[in-house]
């Protein structure tokens, strides 16, 4: 090792200064909430989507008092266990099928009620 590194701690510290580094430009974007407080969050110039929306520290939801809200998305309707059951079968399909099921339990259960009551 060179006489100059002695006694440093390697990868430890750095050796350059800040004197020539720019920060990245920031854009200073302020949110109220309906508390009457005011939220400045800094963003990035470069920054593709800026929120209209921003949780305060009193935990309801600011908005920018300088923009107008953004048109809602339209929300997807969720679709439950019986509507990908209809995208399948037909009213009538299943009707006959609980036919079919409720007379195979109504069989079973009179067999079960028959060995019952022979076992008596």
């Amino acid at each position: 090792m060179s006489e100059s590194m002695r006694g440093t701690r390697l990868g430890a510290l750095s050796y350059e200064s800040d004197a020539r580094i720019a920060p990245a430009e920031r854009l200073n974007i302020s949110y109220a909430c309906s508390e009457g407080h005011r939220t400045v969050v800094p963003f990035s110039v470069e920054a593709e989507e800026i929120p209209f929306e921003w949780s305060c520290r009193c935990g309801r939801l600011a908005t920018r008092p300088d923009t107008e809200a953004p048109e809602a998305k339209p929300t997807r309707h969720v679709r439950t266990h019986w509507d990908m059951l209809l995208e399948r079968r037909t009213i009538a399909d299943l009707e006959v099928l609980l036919e079919e099921r409720l007379a195979l339990l109504h069989e079973t259960r009179g067999t079960q009620a028959a060995a019952l009551r022979k076992s008596a």
